[in-house]
């Protein structure tokens, strides 16, 4: 799992010229009766978002949708400034890095405070929140932003690199030292997340960011993917080469295979070197 703890160098940060192509499925699952996942793709921008709602009856479809698109309208909101810290990164400015996350950082705390609002004005929406897993590619940077236990994987070749780490209870206790990785694979209660957005009214937001490629490829996903690998090889496996349409639909039926017992959604990016 990649912490994100590190920035890269103003060397690493000059960038190079790519564009991006995307796609997404989005699967009920074999299950459930409502997909509560939403997501958003724009490959001119290269903003992608998967969100995976929480609370069933209490209207997790409502939280996912309207976190993404409050996050959608914050960046959109505020391209200007973007383009002002993407200008700063081509001429060499490393502290451009941390502005970029911030302001997405930002953008997931006031989706955050917006859902939470409206779940506190409506006695039917109460208790209704959602995972968020987001990711700009701009220049040769990708900048994940992160809140439950939705995922993003680059993969580059044969390797494969987690840019998120899960909110969930059990992780917590693996971190602690509390429960062997052994011991976590057999527990129950795997789905029980730790952070989500709209849950409070305000939500501790990881954040990182990772130099891009032409070549390489990304998947965003919901735990009713991720929950089916067996190891993050099956993410190469999915992802690391053929039409983009035909990894997305993979992915969706080798979870319905496994049991399809949550929503699926797969996100898959491929980067391209520019004309």
């Amino acid at each position: 799992i990649y912490t994100g703890e590190d920035t890269l160098s103003l060397h690493d940060a000059l960038p190079i010229s790519v564009k991006l192509h995307s796609v997404a499925r989005t699967d009920v699952g074999r299950r459930r009766q409502i997909n509560e996942d939403a997501l958003f793709r724009d490959d001119e921008r290269g903003f992608y978002v998967v969100a995976d709602g929480v609370g069933g009856h209490n209207k997790g479809e409502i939280a996912s949708r309207e976190a993404v698109e409050q996050l959608r309208m914050w960046v959109y909101g505020a391209s200007r400034d973007l383009d002002e810290q993407v200008a700063r990164l081509r001429a060499g400015d490393g502290d451009a890095v941390w502005e970029i996350r911030r302001l997405l950082e930002s953008g997931v705390k006031s989706a955050c405070y917006m859902v939470y609002g409206m779940a506190d004005l409506d006695p039917e929406k109460r208790g209704m929140s959602t995972t968020l897993s987001a990711l700009l590619i701009r220049a040769n940077l990708a900048f994940a932003v992160h809140v439950g236990d939705s995922r993003v994987y680059r993969v580059r070749g044969d390797g494969v690199l987690q840019l998120t780490e899960d909110h969930t209870l059990i992780n917590y206790k693996v971190k602690q030292g509390l429960m062997t990785k052994a011991e976590a694979e057999r527990a129950a209660g795997k789905n029980v997340i730790t952070r989500a957005v709209g849950h409070k009214d305000y939500v501790q937001v990881d954040t990182a960011d990772l130099d891009v490629a032409a070549g390489d490829r990304f998947l965003l996903c919901s735990d009713g993917l991720h929950g089916y690998f067996g190891d993050d090889r099956e993410v190469v496996e999915l992802c690391s080469d053929g039409p983009l349409e035909e990894c997305a639909e993979a992915a969706i039926a080798m979870a319905n295979q496994r049991g399809g017992k949550d929503n699926i959604t797969a996100l898959v990016i491929e980067v391209l070197a520019s004309d």
